[in-house]
């Protein structure tokens, strides 16, 4: 089941305990799950729902959180009705929920609430056959799929092999396309996997001041940058989400740092077969992601100054606090002629 060396678990995310619904258990993929735990001496215990975890250690905000993080749940995903994924994509197709990191910043702190933990779904089989189903009914139109709209599949990808069997159904597909973004960087089985161009594979980068000060437990962006070349080396098409992007002083000049590292990655594995692909995202925050982040981390030094942001109500009429607009106009400005400069051909989907 697994296609990573041995050698480098080490270096990979283990869970200090792993949960299992009884059901997951019935599927080849939990099976393995277990079989793993008992291997690596991984304390198991069986739970009636994964959406129902109790009894994880920890007193404080802080505490509780670290620990979930370091929790591992091994459950059925039961709702196939996959939900809207714009802009990024039309349909989420989450193969698990959460990551090892601790960004402070992350929209998950509340998307995920109370269950910061690492979920994976074992039923993998049935859901791509609901996504052939989506994928049909839409045809001949191409159907996208993202997914890491819930988590981070490859920081458990040592785990599961989800995202590998994942890629290369949709590599089969005419008609369905797979979307996925990482901050996590042991890519090397993926590179041999057939994904017949149909897989974009993104990267989640930001300045070296963001990540260093705010997304804790992850590789450094130079770290990131070196796996960029490796998979644009194996002719995936490749992608960079730039978020959140901060304005500090200096920012600018940072950002452009990271595209001056990424455009000297990019120029060893020239020519590219596919354009590179940016999505950018100002930095953005809600009244109950404030709370929730200061309860984690309580000496956090992210800018969550409501006085100094403008509030942005969404479709659903939900408030959210971003740059004021001439802010955000300047850096998107500044944004797109960096990238445009190094990548003349590059395709800039969308700034948020």
């Amino acid at each position: 089941m697994l296609i990573w060396e041995v050698s480098l678990l080490q270096e990979l995310y283990l869970p200090q305990r792993a949960l299992f619904e009884e059901e997951a258990l019935t599927f080849p993929l939990g099976q393995h799950l277990m079989e793993f735990c008992r291997e690596k001496a991984i304390p198991t215990r069986k739970i009636p729902s994964h959406n129902r975890v109790t009894g994880l250690p920890g007193e404080t905000p802080q505490q509780k959180y670290a620990q979930a993080k370091k929790t591992l749940v091994v459950g059925v995903k039961q709702d196939m009705r996959f939900q809207s994924c714009r802009p990024s994509a039309d349909y989420q197709f989450p193969l698990m929920t959460s990551c090892p990191g601790h960004c402070e910043y992350c929209y998950l702190q509340t998307t995920l609430g109370q269950r910061p933990y690492l979920r994976v779904y074992v039923n993998v089989e049935e859901m791509l056959q609901q996504a052939e189903k989506l994928i049909l009914e839409k045809a001949p139109h191409i159907t996208t799929f993202e997914v890491a709209s819930s988590g981070d599949p490859l920081s458990v990808e040592h785990l599961t092999g989800s995202l590998y069997r994942t890629i290369e159904f949709f590599g089969e597909q005419e008609q369905g396309r797979l979307r996925f973004v990482t901050k996590f960087t042991h890519v090397d089985p993926l590179l041999k996997a057939r994904h017949n161009d149909h897989c974009r594979f993104r990267f989640s980068i930001n300045s070296a001041k963001v990540v260093q000060e705010f997304e804790h437990k992850t590789p450094s962006v130079d770290e990131r940058l070196q796996a960029a070349r490796k998979v644009a080396g194996a002719g995936y098409p490749l992608g960079f989400i730039i978020a959140p992007i901060m304005v500090y002083p200096g920012w600018l000049d940072e950002y452009e740092q990271v595209l001056d590292t990424l455009k000297k990655e990019l120029d060893l594995v020239q020519p590219l077969r596919h354009p590179v692909s940016f999505e950018l995202i100002q930095h953005r925050f809600t009244s109950r992601a404030k709370k929730v982040i200061l309860d984690r981390f309580p000496h956090s030094r992210l800018p969550m100054v409501e006085e100094d942001r403008k509030m942005k109500y969404g479709k659903y009429g939900m408030g959210k606090y971003v740059y004021p607009v001439e802010t955000a106009k300047d850096m998107e400005a500044k944004m797109r002629d960096a990238i445009v400069r190094r990548f003349p051909d590059a395709l800039i989907e969308y700034f948020t």
